[in-house]
């Protein structure tokens, strides 16, 4: 995920509390999504494409923080 950000990504988590939540939370998802689509827990489709969704949203989030920050 933005591996191309990755120095930005670290400096911005020791920084940026407001980051590193949603980095957090985004991770969290991934590895929830990834469960559900492995069978390891139960999530109705109509779930994980919601969950996919926010992901999503959170990923943009970052990719803006990111992108701020570099100015």
């Amino acid at each position: 995920m933005l591996a191309e950000y990755r120095d930005e990504i670290t400096e911005l988590k020791q920084n940026n509390t407001h980051f590193a939540r949603i980095f957090e939370k985004h991770n969290k998802l991934d590895q929830e999504i990834q469960d559900a689509e492995h069978g390891r827990i139960g999530k109705s489709d109509m779930v994980i494409e919601t969950m996919k969704k926010e992901k999503l949203l959170l990923k943009d989030e970052m990719l803006k923080i990111i992108l701020e920050s570099k100015k």
